[in-house]
């Protein structure tokens, strides 16, 4: 889904979709990286650290009353605040009777131009894990850990029969058609790389549309 400035309102639009998901058929729906705001990461900016929030916490309640609604698995990707000065990447799970299951943290963190990241996030200190829910045992990684055969290589070893990875990744706008074109590839690849090799589904959720003053576009 596309995001606005406002969390509120980005929130609501995912609840939404979460319901015309499940109204569909779905049984696990995966919300993309940092939904509730715009991608923040493409400036150091102080004041993105307002966006931040405890899991669980207002968003997680929120979505755990409709997961125990519509009777699904909602992966929740959020901006965490830990404590002060300690933020992270992190993506909560909720079982589709509303319990939260845990969360787990990003462990690889970009600092690329438009991808600064590591002025906001700390790697993340739990580890690779699975999550049992209703449906399937499922792992969760986050966006740049698909870059990393070892994540998805040990989250499989460790039980998952199908891999999320909620993702923020796009192109530049004022890069060559041909740059663009062969990272996407890349990106593409990758994850299809993780799926065959481990023998299991891989989803990847991403953001969708221009962000940035039309300066990126998200693969979604």
């Amino acid at each position: 889904m596309s995001c606005t400035e406002q969390p509120k309102q980005n929130l609501e639009k995912a609840i939404v979709k979460v319901r015309e998901a499940a109204a569909k058929g779905a049984q696990i729906v995966c919300l993309q990286e940092l939904f509730t705001s715009l991608y923040f990461c493409d400036v150091e900016e102080y004041d993105n650290f307002k966006l931040a929030e405890a899991i669980p916490g207002p968003t997680t309640d929120a979505l755990s009353v409709v997961a125990k609604e519509l009777g699904v698995v909602i992966i929740a990707s959020l901006f965490e605040k830990r404590t002060q000065g300690i933020y992270h990447n992190t993506t909560a799970v909720l079982d589709a009777d509303g319990t939260y299951l845990g969360k787990n943290r990003k462990m690889h963190i970009p600092d690329d131009p438009a991808y600064y990241e590591k002025f906001y996030f700390t790697p993340g200190d739990l580890g690779y894990k699975v999550f049992k829910t209703k449906f399937a045992t499922i792992g969760i990684l986050i966006c740049w850990d698909q870059w990393y055969p070892e994540a998805s290589r040990i989250t499989a070893l460790m039980g998952a029969e199908v891999l999320f990875y909620p993702t923020a990744i796009g192109w530049a706008t004022s890069q060559d058609e041909a740059t663009n074109t062969e990272q996407y590839g890349a990106w593409q690849t990758i994850q299809r790389s993780h799926a065959v090799a481990n023998g299991l589904h891989v989803v990847s959720v991403n953001r969708v549309g221009f962000e940035q003053n039309g300066a990126m576009k998200f693969w979604g």
